[in-house]
């Protein structure tokens, strides 16, 4: 599988040269970093953010339906110490995710990793 990074689009929230911009927030947390993933083919924009997220230092759990998928910072999956799926977590264990994928729909859509 071959992803073209260059397709996904990158929106970073930051202050530079004293102007004060608005933020974006998800589930109540600023998001520091946003990327968009749409590949042709089954699944694979999906793919491509997965392959994103670990080339970047991150982990992630289970897709459970439409819901978001936790993901957290960690080089390997031992690193991933939280419920498999998203319909498991408690407010606790949602607080303490470094961000989330998410889709209206995994198989053929836009896929979106959001970081905090």
């Amino acid at each position: 599988m071959i992803c073209n990074f260059k397709k996904a689009v990158a929106i970073c929230v930051s202050n530079a040269h004293n102007i004060i911009m608005s933020k974006f927030y998800y589930l109540g947390r600023e998001i520091k970093k946003q990327m968009n993933f749409k590949e042709e083919g089954t699944f694979q924009s999906f793919y491509c953010a997965q392959d994103w997220l670990r080339k970047s230092g991150y982990v992630y759990g289970s897709s459970c339906i439409n819901s978001p998928i936790a993901v957290v910072k960690g080089e390997n999956f031992d690193s991933y110490k939280l419920p498999e799926k998203w319909k498991n977590f408690n407010n606790e264990e949602i607080a303490s995710v470094d961000g989330v994928i998410i889709s209206r729909d995994f198989r053929e859509g836009q896929v979106t990793v959001i970081i905090f």
